[in-house]
């Protein structure tokens, strides 16, 4: 199976982190995020890593080269950042079959293994980990409806009045539909190529997709606190979280 990374973004919300080094390079507890990501996906069965890489770019490609671990490692290019739709197809020359998907910028200590192996099973077009948040904090994500078999049926974009608690949380495994789904997809009102925009695209084909919910738990280092936060679990074990 090979896996893609999301890497290109700016990080702009992270500075003065990212001032002079990319998002996937800001460390926590002494790793950078994207070692992390790639320690997952290894975990996972990839055999093969495909990194989107776009904000001081060459600082990613010189620390790691063509092989993590052993295992590939190719690099896609996206010099603009014009969304997650827009940075999946960077990537699509570079995938063979089902693949993973994972945000570069998030620290997962869950069950990753548990999408791969549902969508596997279920002959899915693609399956999803998503965990439940406050109601007041939906807004903030993508927001998922499903049916009683667990499947999604509407993927909303930061809704104001979200249908769910149950949010979307960085990392997928998807059939090569996305691509074509990503090819459809319009620009949003920021001007850019949504990722839930194909993900509706897919269901309203009649896709199934499959949601799993999170056993274990994930920081999305969006901010400096964020990366304090996960720094925090890694160091402490889950059962800080009962002390939050």
């Amino acid at each position: 199976m090979h896996a893609v990374v999301l890497a290109a973004g700016t990080g702009s919300r992270l500075r003065p982190l990212t001032e002079t080094k990319p998002k996937a390079l800001v460390e926590v507890d002494g790793k950078p995020l994207i070692e992390d990501v790639f320690d997952n996906l290894l975990e996972v069965g990839a055999t093969k890593l495909v990194v989107v890489v776009g904000y001081r770019k060459q600082q990613i490609i010189e620390r790691y080269g063509d092989s993590y671990e052993d295992v590939p490692i190719v690099y896609a290019h996206q010099r603009e950042q014009l969304g997650l739709a827009h940075a999946i197809l960077r990537a699509e020359p570079y995938v063979e079959g089902d693949f993973a998907l994972m945000l570069g910028d998030n620290v997962f200590r869950a069950n990753l293994r548990d999408v791969v192996n549902r969508q596997r099973e279920d002959r899915a077009d693609a399956a999803f980990l998503v965990e439940q948040v406050p109601y007041d904090e939906a807004s903030r994500y993508g927001v998922l409806d499903t049916n009683r078999y667990g499947e999604i049926v509407e993927v909303v974009e930061k809704p104001d009045e979200p249908p769910s608690n149950l949010v979307m949380t960085g990392f997928y495994t998807f059939s090569p539909a996305i691509f074509h789904a990503c090819k459809l997809v319009q620009p949003s009102d920021r001007g850019e190529y949504e990722l839930p925009d194909a993900i509706d695209l897919l269901l309203q084909s009649g896709r199934t997709i499959d949601a799993i919910r999170m056993d274990g738990w994930r920081v999305d280092v969006g901010y400096p606190a964020d990366r304090e936060r996960a720094e925090e679990f890694l160091v402490n074990g889950p059962e800080v979280l009962n002390e939050l």
